[in-house]
């Protein structure tokens, strides 16, 4: 049985996993014709539904850090969940990074932390799916921007000191891929850049549209894959 999720309707083999509850609320709206809530246990929300196109597709919410990302990774694969892609956000660490670009992950690199318990060393990098990083490359269209991104258990107070060889940062995206590869489920990730080098936050509606084009993207890779 799942340890964190305590579903109230049916999981798709496909998902979408996003941090924040109020983007799995948000992405229901936008990618489900009537989405049903399929958890709340834990503030950890999810919903499950058909697409336009009529294929069925669950959005879960992770929490906030790997650790929490990988334990419900795992809680999803056993409810049958056996493609996921990561909708997340990520600092900008290079001037040309900006906010509001969807970066599609091509790489993410384990830092100090949590990130040994997936078989990684500090430094080393983990790689998506190949087959559902090149359909979310075609969905996303001219918004792909490919990307290494260094994951983080806790963000360092200024993430512009640390020294790192990627131009973006984030919290969840090794543990999810890590998780996901150890468990058999096919995994790629885009990211949102909501933070730049110059410390400033995107806006909030800007937020929301990066948010829904992201998902629109994942929602169109996964129905592409075979």
């Amino acid at each position: 049985m799942p340890s964190r999720l305590r579903p109230k309707a049916s999981v798709a083999t496909d998902a979408i996993l996003v941090g924040d509850p109020g983007r799995a609320l948000l992405l229901a709206q936008e990618l489900l014709e009537q989405p049903r809530m399929s958890n709340h246990a834990r503030g950890l929300w999810g919903y499950s539904g058909q697409t336009s196109t009529g294929s069925e597709l669950t959005i879960q919410a992770t929490g906030m850090g790997g650790p929490s990302a990988a334990m419900v990774v795992a809680d999803l694969a056993k409810l049958g969940v056996r493609r996921a892609v990561r909708v997340g956000t990520c600092v900008g660490l290079e001037p040309e990074v900006r906010l509001g670009a969807l970066r599609l992950v091509t790489e993410a690199m384990a830092t100090a932390g949590s990130a040994a318990s997936f078989g990684l060393a500090t430094g080393e990098t983990i790689q998506p799916d190949p087959g559902l990083t090149e359909q979310l490359r075609i969905a996303l269209g001219k918004q792909a921007h490919p990307t290494r991104v260094a994951s983080f258990d806790a963000m360092p107070p200024d993430s512009t000191d640390a020294d790192l060889d990627a131009p973006a940062a984030d919290m969840q995206t090794v543990a999810t891929l890590a998780r996901a590869r150890q468990l058999g489920i096919g995994s790629a990730a885009v990211l949102i850049v909501a933070e730049d080098l110059a410390a400033e936050s995107i806006a909030d509606d800007a937020l929301e549209e990066a948010s829904k084009l992201a998902g629109r993207a994942a929602s169109l890779a996964l129905e592409s894959m075979p």
